[in-house]
């Protein structure tokens, strides 16, 4: 599978994101500028976090435009894989790519700490290395990870089977405690319909080595691999 990381102004994580991609694929993934317009024959195309454009206006609505966007709205159409971390989740909601937004924090301060995130589905090219149920420490870092739809959407969503990641504790219990953004329905990730797009808010790719403190993220990017 070949990959590329979109890389804006003000995003920060793409050499974290790079060094996952690498050590599961094998090769680097290639930088993608935000106003380069071809893609090429990318399988796989991640948006990762950081602050957008500063993040102005709202998280990721000045990302949302830029022309990069086009070429990866074309390239999901055509069936390939986008994955969206933290701003990158922020940036998809924002270009309609997947429902809903990401509001303040419910403590409207910026979090950034450990987190446990809860397998909801294993049959996905980015979940297939997970067992359902089970849970992992994640790390976040985000002023607006509150994730946000109305009641019809978060239906959808549930009926659908496209929530992919929920914040709950170590043992895999849903309490107000480990939902320390307030999310809606304690969730931390989404698929879009076709299961080839996932946004998700805390970091996957900063726990992929033991010399990183965890593993936890791996297995998302041994999925994609094996895909």
């Amino acid at each position: 599978m070949k990959a590329g990381i979109v890389i804006f102004p003000g995003i920060n994580r793409e050499r974290d994101m790079a060094i996952a991609l690498k050590q599961s694929f094998g090769h680097e993934p290639r930088m993608i500028w935000h106003k380069e317009t071809d893609l090429g024959d990318l399988d796989l195309v991640v948006i990762p976090g950081g602050f957008s454009f500063g993040d102005y206006l709202r998280c990721g609505a000045m990302a949302a435009r830029s022309p990069v966007m086009r070429a990866i709205h074309d390239h999901a159409v055509r069936g390939g894989y986008i994955l969206g971390v933290c701003n990158g989740f922020q940036i998809l909601t924002e270009a309609d790519m997947l429902p809903g937004a990401l509001l303040r924090n419910a403590s409207l301060r910026f979090l950034s700490m450990d987190c446990h995130l809860r397998v909801e589905r294993n049959d996905t090219v980015f979940t297939s290395r997970y067992q359902i149920g089970m849970t992992f420490r994640a790390v976040m870092a985000h002023g607006d990870g509150n994730y946000f739809a109305d009641g019809e959407t978060l239906d959808r969503l549930e009926h659908q089977g496209l929530v992919a990641f929920r914040y709950t504790t170590p043992t895999g219990a849903i309490t107000p405690e480990a939902n320390r953004n307030g999310s809606a329905r304690s969730i931390a990730g989404i698929l879009s319909p076709n299961r080839r797009i996932l946004g998700l808010m805390p970091h996957p790719e900063d726990l992929v080595d033991p010399l990183m403190g965890g593993t936890g993220g791996k297995p998302l990017f041994d999925s994609l691999a094996a895909a």
